[in-house]
């Protein structure tokens, strides 16, 4: 179902858009009449082109996507851990992991802390 534009002269952004506005609303000029569903219609059929409706578009999409250099295929390995039971096991990994120089783990005392705040107060 076509809908019928309106323009509205206040909102024009160019010269030549109020201008086109004017005339359409003097009655100089007939709206123009814009058919949403055709176009939509009309735009589908362009979406897809000839080649892609024929057996060749699938082959020469194929053809455009294959990888070029041959992969080799991710072997699935199993690690299981074997439980322990010990605690000792768990604080000895904890220490490795806070002593990292990578991770960026440092330790924060409470005479950091007061420094910290001290710096942070403002000095009038």
């Amino acid at each position: 179902m076509p809908d019928e534009i309106k323009p509205n002269v206040n909102e024009a952004p160019t010269h030549d858009a109020q201008l086109a506005a004017d005339s359409i609303a003097s009655g100089e000029e007939n709206a123009p009449n814009v058919d949403f569903d055709a176009d939509y219609a009309t735009a589908q059929q362009f979406s897809v082109s000839e080649v892609d409706r024929t057996g060749k578009g699938a082959a020469a999409a194929d053809a455009a996507t294959a990888p070029q250099y041959k992969t080799s295929k991710p072997v699935e390995t199993k690690t299981q851990t074997q439980p322990t039971g010990n605690p000792d096991d768990y604080s000895e990994l904890a220490k490795e992991v806070g002593n990292t120089k990578t991770e960026g783990v440092t330790n924060v005392s409470d005479d950091l802390v007061e420094q910290a705040l001290e710096k942070g107060e403002r000095k009038n």
